[in-house]
């Protein structure tokens, strides 16, 4: 009998033992191919001599300094390489213990900003439907995640929601890209006008959709677009690259690659690439001048943040990314992975769409591809599929509720960048076995 709540209270997970490079073993002998990084976290693999050299030498020198009392080198120097290769003026750096938190400090700060600035009626968010953005109270309001937000509802502020950028599914037949697109930021500025524009704070969403909706990627100018309106109406713009930023998608942040600047981007999982809990907040300079020249504080803060030993692993996690060019690799293997993905499920009857950027790429599942119907969700195939990827020795990240919070399902991939292209084509061909395994369940 375990004493430890585990996520599913019916079910005992394997005893993980050990992890190198892209394995990990359990208790019992066996060996695990990680093609998800646990959840797009493991960035640069298991076990790295240079990231374990750095934790021990923090360790030895200051295990733990409260951010009350004192700052750390390890913190200070950690925020300094983000900053200095941020886009635009993002150079101030909130350090916390994980994406939920990074995204937590990105509501109060934004929140705080405007307070600062003699405007106290703002408090409304905007974010999309079928979004996640965390699983704390705060997070888990922004978050359009029906599944995750069903049973906490009344204990959530209300947020003001908008259709996500869900092309394959949602852009109607005949109707162009850019008239899609068009659509969707219209229905974006008629949600800003009926809230009040002196009332929004910001608006909020992750520039590639991750677990909720499987590595779906902005349509053209989206975001250009976002960032139009976001100024027109003086509300700010938070990125969510908490899964989708520190290289994932084969740039070092994700909306590098739309040519858009936001005001806040939250950062986790890739930051530290699963060595220690932590996440971060960068902030546009003109933001914290504001609270700087105006209460002098930041209203917020963690027991844990800007831990020494976790700042010390994720700056060595990101020196080694930039030592190693680990993020352009993560481009190449990227592709490399989209061309065998299409290869090997490009025809099959029951993947509906293949899409994603760099090493966060997805899978839909369909019931039928012509009219895209998804699977019923009693089925629970995304949950058949983890069993039979983790008899073969395969971690993969399906989900369900893909389409509306309720139905639908999909794969997530999302490799450490130190993946071989043998390991690529080992990927692809258990994921194979594991979709007609459980295609073939009976029920």
């Amino acid at each position: 009998m375990s004493h430890l709540i585990h996520r599913h209270l019916g079910q005992r997970p394997p005893v993980a033992v050990g992890a190198s490079g892209v394995y990990i073993d359990d208790n019992q002998g066996r060996r695990y191919l990680d093609a998800s990084g646990g959840a797009a976290v493991s960035s640069l693999g298991h076990g790295h001599p240079d990231v374990l050299a750095a934790m021990h030498a923090q360790i030895e020198r200051a295990a733990y300094a409260h951010s009350g009392f004192f700052t750390t080198e390890a913190a200070e120097q950690l925020a300094a390489l983000l900053a200095a290769e941020a886009p635009g003026d993002l150079d101030h750096v909130y350090l916390t213990s994980g994406g939920s938190e990074a995204i937590e400090a990105a509501l109060k700060l934004a929140r705080q900003y405007y307070v600062e600035r003699g405007e106290a009626q703002r408090g409304i968010f905007i974010a999309r439907r079928q979004s996640y953005h965390g699983n704390t109270l705060g997070a888990l309001a922004l978050g359009g995640n029906a599944q995750r937000r069903r049973h906490f509802a009344p204990l959530l502020i209300d947020v003001a929601r908008v259709a996500p950028c869900y092309a394959w599914r949602e852009q109607a037949p005949g109707q162009s890209e850019a008239d899609y697109t068009a659509g969707l930021l219209a229905e974006l500025e008629a949600c800003i006008i009926a809230a009040g524009p002196r009332r929004v704070i910001g608006f909020c969403a992750e520039p590639v959709v991750g677990a909720t909706g499987g590595a779906i990627p902005p349509t053209a100018g989206y975001f250009k677009g976002v960032r139009a309106l976001c100024d027109k109406h003086d509300i700010l713009f938070i990125a969510d690259e908490v899964m989708c930023g520190m290289g994932r998608t084969g740039t070092l942040h994700a909306l590098e690659q739309d040519g858009v600047v936001a005001d806040l981007v939250a950062l986790g999982k890739g930051l530290g690439g699963g060595y220690q809990p932590i996440g971060a907040l960068l902030a546009r300079a003109p933001l914290v001048a504001t609270l700087r020249e105006g209460s002098g504080a930041f209203q917020h803060g963690h027991t844990y943040g800007s831990h020494p030993v976790a700042a010390a692993a994720a700056l060595a996690v990101q020196r080694v990314l930039r030592r190693d060019a680990l993020v352009a690799q993560a481009a190449r293997r990227g592709a490399q992975l989209r061309a065998l993905l299409d290869e090997a499920f490009g025809a099959h009857p029951h993947v509906g769409d293949i899409r994603g950027r760099g090493l966060l790429l997805g899978l839909e599942l369909v019931r039928e591809r012509a009219g895209k119907a998804p699977f019923a969700p009693a089925l629970q195939l995304h949950a058949r599929i983890k069993r039979q990827a983790m008899a073969r020795g395969l971690m993969v990240y399906p989900m369900g509720g893909t389409v509306d919070g309720e139905r639908g399902d999909h794969i997530l991939l999302a490799p450490p960048f130190i993946v071989s292209q043998a390991e690529l084509g080992e990927i692809v061909g258990r994921l194979g076995e594991a979709l007609d395994a459980a295609l073939a369940e009976p029920g």
